[in-house]
Parts: C-alpha cells; sequence; structure tokens
C-alpha cells in the first residue's frame, strides 16, 4: 500500500464566518483580498482584516479566472501584501491561490502551467491562503491546484503544487444560502463527480474512500432538496460537506473523463464548470460501464460503480447502470441542462476528444478510452 494525503494546514467548519477574526493573527498583512465581481459582499470581511490595522488591497474576480487574471493580480500583490484572504466560489479561490503562488515565484503563469506551458515546479512554496468558500461544488479551498483558463488556447489548465494548499480553509454553510436553484445544481453535481470520481479512478486513496462513500450517500438526498428549498440549512450543510470531501478526494486520489472533457469543453464554449460536470456525468458513468464490463470485467472500478449506484439509490441490489439512471433523473429533477445548450455541436466532438485525451484528468479514468468512446460520451451528453 502507497499513498500520500495533503491538505489544507488547518479546515474549519460550520463555525460562523463572524468568529474567523481571531484566526487571522496568524495571517500577516498587508492582505489582498480576493472577492467575486461584487466586493460589497465581502465588507464584513474586509472590516475584520482592517481591524488588525493593516491595508487591504481589493482584487474582484469577475467570471472563471483566466492566465491574464493570475497576472493582474500577481502585479497588484508582489511587493505590498503577505498574505491573499479568499471569499466566493471556486473561480474566486482558484484565482486566489494562483495569484499566491506568483507573488513567491519569478516568472509568467504558462512557465508553471500543465498542458500548454512548461510545466515547471514551484521553486517556493505559495503565500498564504485563507479560502472562503460560498458556493458547495469545488472544493477548492483544500486543493493544491488553480484551474485558469487560456482564451487563446481555448482550454483550461492547472497550475499545480503541494505548496498552494491553503493555510486556513474556513467553511460556513450558511454562506451557501443565497446560491440560486440553478447554481446549486452545477456546483453541487460538481461536488458529486468529484467525489464520484476519486473514489472509482485508477488511483483511489484509502484515506479518503470513507470520506467519498459517505458524501455520495449525504448527496443523493441533500442536492435535490437544496434545489428545492434554496433556505434547508441542514441540506446545505451537508453539501457544504460533499463540496470539502471532493476537494480532499481529487486533491488526493485522481480524476476521470468528467473532468478530462470539462477542462478543454470550458475553454472552448461558455459554460461554468459544474454545469459541464453535470451534463458529463452521467454519459461518463455509462460508457465508462460498458468498456469495463466489455474489456476488464474484473476490473476492481467496476465494483467501486456498483457500490456508487447502491449509494446513491439506497437500495442493495443496485447494478452499476442503476447509479447511471439515478443521476440522470437527478439531472432532469434539478433541470440541468444538455450541452447543447451552451453551443457544443457533433462538429465540436473531435477537437474536444483530442484535447480530452491530453488533459491530466483523463489519466485518472478507471479504464483508457478510445476516440470512438469519448466522441460517444459527447454524443449522450448533448
Amino acid at each position: 500500500m502507497s499513498f500520500e494525503f495533503a491538505t489544507a494546514a488547518r479546515v474549519v467548519f460550520g463555525r460562523p464566518l463572524a468568529e474567523i477574526g481571531p484566526e487571522l493573527a496568524a495571517f500577516q498583512g498587508p492582505y489582498l483580498l480576493v472577492t467575486g465581481k461584487d466586493p460589497s459582499r465581502a465588507a464584513a470581511l474586509r472590516a475584520l482584516l482592517e481591524e488588525r490595522r493593516q491595508h487591504v488591497l481589493l482584487f474582484p474576480v469577475s467570471g472563471e479566472p483566466t492566465l491574464d487574471v493570475a497576472r493582474a493580480g500577481a502585479t497588484l500583490a508582489r511587493g505590498d501584501c503577505r498574505s491573499v484572504v479568499a471569499i466566493g466560489g471556486g473561480a474566486v479561490l482558484d484565482a486566489a491561490k494562483a495569484i499566491a503562488a506568483l507573488m513567491t515565484n519569478d516568472g509568467d503563469p504558462l512557465d508553471y502551467v500543465e498542458v500548454i506551458g512548461g510545466g515547471r515546479p514551484l521553486a517556493h512554496p505559495a503565500a498564504p491562503v485563507v479560502a472562503i468558500p460560498t458556493t458547495a461544488g469545488t472544493g477548492s479551498e483544500v486543493t493544491r491546484n488553480a484551474v485558469l483558463s487560456s482564451p487563446a488556447h481555448r482550454v483550461k489548465v492547472s497550475l499545480r503544487s503541494a505548496g498552494m494548499l491553503p493555510r486556513l480553509a474556513w467553511i460556513d454553510p450558511a454562506l451557501t444560502l443565497s446560491m440560486s436553484p440553478e447554481l446549486t445544481a452545477s456546483t453541487g453535481m460538481d461536488a458529486l463527480s468529484q467525489t464520484m470520481e476519486a473514489f472509482v479512478c485508477v488511483a483511489p486513496n484509502p484515506l479518503t474512500d470513507p470520506l467519498c462513500r459517505e458524501a455520495l450517500s449525504r448527496a443523493a438526498h441533500a442536492l435535490p432538496r437544496a434545489c428545492a428549498a434554496g433556505g434547508d440549512l441542514e441540506a446545505r450543510t451537508d453539501m457544504s460537506y460533499v463540496s470539502l470531501v471532493g476537494g480532499l478526494a481529487l486533491a488526493n486520489a485522481r480524476l476521470g473523463a468528467v473532468h478530462g472533457f470539462a477542462a478543454p469543453l470550458g475553454g472552448m464554449f461558455e459554460a461554468a464548470h459544474g454545469a459541464l460536470c453535470a451534463a458529463l456525468l452521467a454519459p461518463v458513468m455509462r460508457v465508462n460501464i460498458d468498456a469495463l464490463r466489455r474489456r476488464a470485467a474484473s476490473h476492481p472500478s467496476l465494483a467501486r460503480y456498483e457500490e456508487v449506484a447502491r449509494l446513491l439509490t439506497g437500495r442493495s441490489d443496485a447494478r452499476a447502470e442503476d447509479g447511471a439512471a439515478w443521476v440522470d433523473d437527478l439531472c432532469a429533477r434539478i433541470h440541468v441542462p444538455r450541452l447543447r445548450a451552451y453551443g457544443v455541436a457533433e462538429s465540436d466532438f473531435a477537437a474536444a476528444s483530442e484535447k480530452a485525451a491530453a488533459a491530466s484528468s483523463m489519466k485518472g479514468n478507471p479504464i483508457p478510452l478510445d476516440g470512438a468512446e469519448r466522441e460517444e460520451i459527447l454524443r449522450r451528453a448533448l
């Protein structure tokens, strides 16, 4: 048995954001405060930072972060800021982690990112990061990578290093109560897909496996409730936990074809990452299960897909295919759009398939997929 486990230096779950003030004493100012497009929503946190008599520089992030956003944030923070505090969805947290990495390392983001860049390892740990999620999806508060978009290459890629793990992850589920049903659905399906892919991948982790089992069971009950009744704090708390587990799992195991496709499609089309994962999850499950049954019937991932089906459906006799059917039904109930809603057409399949084949996440898929199987996933998701 050989594995690694790494996460944020400290994880605080379930405590109100108003209680974070004393914990900020461990982080030196001046601070770069990274927020969503409306910084006024972070006013209370900014006030807590300013109580420390340190300057606070604001850096709002609108939409999913690009290489240029990371460059601009690092330019603003270098030489002036000692710590980065981020409050927002996964895009905001990823931007903050990328900026913190570039604050302490020379060069351009393209020197360090995967696939389209040099993939150079970071020479120095990132500046300290406090990560406060306001959505329940990516688990970015406990991951060692930041996903950045390159419009020029029409792809999303990762900047990755264990030195990018936040020093403090503060998860207050009440911060997710304002999410719309659409955002709840897409982020929740991202959390579900991350947890599932890490569980069935080629390199699962024995420390995260039990967490994934519990998270899959929680998500099966909580995600429909959170979409139907946004004020259900119990459901929101469960989904915040599922998101946290998804982050822990992907940071220490592997992912698969859902995320292998989501990265290139996210660069090719205007679509949120979670929404793409939501449309892809059931088709990936079906194609993977079929490929495993035909080519590797004794593969341990097939048994894990059977277990996923039992956890999702609550039925002891459920087969792997029943899990995919359950996900299809859930997507219909919470109104998940198909890929065509974002402009994807059959004419895009070849390019998307080729890019997905090169994605780092695809290397964790339970079984290698050929071009026809990859295109079949897109056809089923269209």
